[in-house]
């Protein structure tokens, strides 16, 4: 599955992890991405996304059609 949103864009950060001793070593913070299936109506099918949690909370607010546009704009493939 991919590590990015394809509405916001939310891809990893790295950064460090500290041990106790305060010993440092990379790591990397992986967005919380969930597939989501929705209902297209203006094109009569199911489509599935890979959208992190808030993106799914924006889905919800502005809905699917809208949605869908921005991803188009941003040059993604639904």
């Amino acid at each position: 599955m991919p590590a990015h949103c394809q509405l916001t864009g939310a891809r990893p950060g790295f950064g460090r992890a500290i041990s106790h001793s305060h010993r440092r070593t990379p790591r990397r913070f992986d967005p919380n991405i969930q597939r989501k299936r929705y209902w297209l109506p203006s094109e009569g099918r199911r489509i599935r996304l890979a959208l992190s949690a808030r993106a799914v909370r924006t889905v919800d607010v502005i809905g699917v059609e809208a949605a869908v546009a921005r991803i188009r704009a941003r040059g993604g493939k639904v």
